[in-house]
């Protein structure tokens, strides 16, 4: 059964993330990640406490390119009241047509809150089919096991 519940989530996630993928070829942008080192669920009780659980985030970043490598310039991580935490690429990465480059936040690392963020800015120096970025949630214990998919967004131009 959870099986069932866990395909069925991912399924309906990755259909958000088709539906908002950028269309056209871009030199580069910046891109808002939503990520939950955290969620809240469960009862408020009278004392105002909710249940906390801690997720591990796995964050990738595809070059959707055939041809063409991007350069991830920065990935950024902010916390719930938007105070950078740290810069996940500490230089230019490049990722070939195809390829995939992945940061992780590990399940103890609950620093960004339930609304952490990446701001992940990438580049071509020609035109290049946009990456998909996605984070991959999970707490994934025996009994109960929580997974589920967050896609980034083009922020506007500067």
């Amino acid at each position: 059964m959870k099986l069932i519940l866990m395909i069925l989530l991912m399924a309906l996630s990755s259909g958000a993330a088709i539906s908002q993928s950028p269309a056209g070829r871009s030199l580069g942008q910046s891109l808002y990640l939503p990520i939950y080192s955290h969620i809240w669920h469960g009862d408020v009780v009278a004392s105002g406490e909710r249940t906390k659980t801690l997720m591990s985030v796995s964050v990738s970043i595809r070059n959707t390119d055939l041809v063409k490598s991007i350069r991830i310039l920065s990935a950024q991580y902010y916390d719930t009241d938007g105070k950078k935490l740290k810069e996940y690429v500490a230089s230019p990465k490049t990722i070939g047509p195809m390829g995939t480059h992945e940061l992780f936040i590990p399940r103890s690392d609950d620093t960004g809150g339930s609304g952490a963020n990446f701001v992940i800015t990438w580049k071509s120096d020609t035109p290049a089919s946009p990456p998909i970025v996605e984070g991959i949630h999970a707490n994934l214990p025996a009994g109960r096991s929580i997974a589920f998919t967050s896609s980034a967004r083009a922020l506007p131009d500067e």
